[in-house]
């Protein structure tokens, strides 16, 4: 039974369509040739009385050529004699001389020595007649008849017992053909009783984890995750698919566990977030009221990141604590050159204020030649462009957003590229933007008050060449890729 549970279904199922077959077939050959010998038997029975008739036909054929030949005395007769006694002497060989002393070997014995007389006085009464000795002839004629008809009558003697005999046997065989036909139907039934049994065995091994396996999943599809899980009982595809069944009914309680736990602590950190947006209005009321320094923003904004984070709200906390760095970079370095690697730290800040805002819809990527982050540029460049891809490229799409920044060597040059796959520039946009004629919206909401053109600008008068920005666009929804041409490593 273990074994059976063992067994892919594949081979199950051949075993069910295959065993049977084989099993009928083999039992089918042995029944047929048990069967084939009896109806061999059969036919023996009456081969001795078919034999003994021929003797008799040939005697008969014997008798009546040596009475045609003494009659005629011609070639063709003779002839005809010598091939009957030929005949007849052939089939004599048939008859069992031994020393048997029941009555059908003594009546074998009788034929075969009066046969042997026989034979004698008809050749001698042809010589005589070929010789023209008409009185010997005819004494050897008249004897042979007498002696033929002693052995007729002892053919038939002999063929009524055999026949008697015969009967006997053919009857015997009959009975036992016709047990053997009810052993052979006997032996089908408790073939086939086995067959179906095993047919049911193998098919319940398949059909009953199936029908559990089935029932646990309507349960689950209606919601119910404490469903008692169904035994994995054989080690087939069935016993792979509960296996894995059972994995993911755990795996999604676990996650549905988690699911709701997580929504309550989201629910908390709203709480959280409002608190501390309540906190940062009323500190934006007394920086108007008072009008502070900018320090004064960074600081309140500090505090509130500790607060968050004495609240447990950490990714509150993280998220002010990036806003203020954010911030302190706008003012500290809108002036400065700074390095490359300090742009990218900007834009790697400005990714997360925004997918945070925007429930990280936007995806990210960076791919990056580390020995080039030295190199000088002036600063809020990348981010003023990261953010116009999102606010132009990618803000209104329907499909994924991606934005990839790149950082590589081109000849003479590093090449800074920011590439999205938004809904594209046309030539007669790109044209303007790089000739400074495109009025671009700086006052939206979420802007940081630097335009594009304000960061071309800037660009060709740091480097002193009116090269350093190009816009490329394969047109509508295809995206978008501007490059920076800065200065090679000399430089650095």
């Amino acid at each position: 039974m273990q074994t059976i549970k063992s067994l892919s279904l594949r081979k199950k199922m051949i075993i069910v369509f295959c065993l049977p077959i084989i099993l009928l077939f083999m039992v089918n050959i042995v029944l047929y040739m048990g069967t084939d010998r009896m109806l061999t038997s059969l036919d023996e029975v009456y081969a001795s009385n078919n034999s003994l008739n021929e003797l008799t036909g040939a005697l008969d054929g014997l008798q009546t050529a040596t009475t045609v030949y003494l009659g005629t005395k011609t070639s063709n007769a003779l002839e005809e004699y010598y091939i009957a006694e030929q005949n007849y002497r052939d089939l004599l060989k048939n008859l069992d001389d031994n020393n048997d002393v029941n009555d059908s070997r003594v009546l074998e014995r009788n034929i075969l020595k009066m046969s042997a007389n026989y034979l004698e006085l008809t050749n001698h009464a042809v010589e005589s007649k070929r010789g023209g000795n008409v009185e010997k002839y005819k004494s050897y004629y008249e004897e042979a008849s007498r002696t033929y008809g002693y052995i007729d009558s002892n053919i038939t003697s002999l063929n009524n017992q055999q026949f008697i005999n015969n009967s006997k046997s053919y009857s015997t065989m009959m009975s036992a053909l016709q047990t053997l036909e009810e052993l052979n139907i006997l032996t089908l039934i408790i073939i086939g009783v086995a067959n179906l049994s095993f047919v049911v065995l193998i098919a319940s091994t398949i059909t009953s984890p199936l029908v559990k396996l089935a029932q646990a999943a309507n349960r689950v599809s209606d919601g119910d995750f404490d469903v008692a899980l169904p035994a994995v009982i054989n080690n087939d595809e069935v016993g792979v698919v509960t296996r894995a069944f059972n994995k993911m009914v755990v795996s999604l309680k676990a996650y549905i566990t988690k699911l709701t736990e997580s929504m309550e602590t989201e629910r908390k950190l709203k709480e959280n977030e409002l608190i501390m947006a309540n906190h940062i209005k009323d500190a934006e009321l007394k920086y108007l009221q008072s009008q502070i320094n900018p320090h004064f923003l960074f600081n309140t904004l500090n505090a509130g990141a500790q607060l968050a984070m004495m609240e447990g709200a950490d990714r509150t906390s993280e998220y002010m604590h990036n806003v203020a760095n954010f911030f302190r970079y706008n003012i500290k370095k809108n002036k400065d050159a700074v390095t490359l690697k300090e742009e990218i730290e900007l834009v790697d800040i400005y990714i997360y204020i925004i997918n945070v805002r925007f429930a990280g819809e936007i995806q990210f990527a960076k791919d990056i030649d580390e020995r080039l982050l030295g190199v000088k540029i002036p600063s809020m460049i990348l981010q003023p462009i990261v953010e116009n891809s999102i606010n132009y490229g990618v803000r209104n799409i329907e499909w994924t957003k991606k934005i990839r920044l790149s950082v590589y060597e081109l000849g003479d040059y590093i090449c800074v590229s920011i590439k999205d796959n938004g809904i594209g520039m046309t030539n007669e946009t790109i044209t303007k933007i790089l000739e400074g004629s495109y009025e671009e919206n700086s006052q939206k909401s979420d802007s940081n008050g630097v335009g594009l053109a304000n960061c071309i600008e800037r660009l060709n008068i740091f480097y002193e060449r009116d090269d350093v920005l190009d816009i490329i666009s394969e047109g509508e929804n295809k995206g978008t890729e501007t490059i920076l041409y800065l200065p090679g490593l000399e430089n650095v």
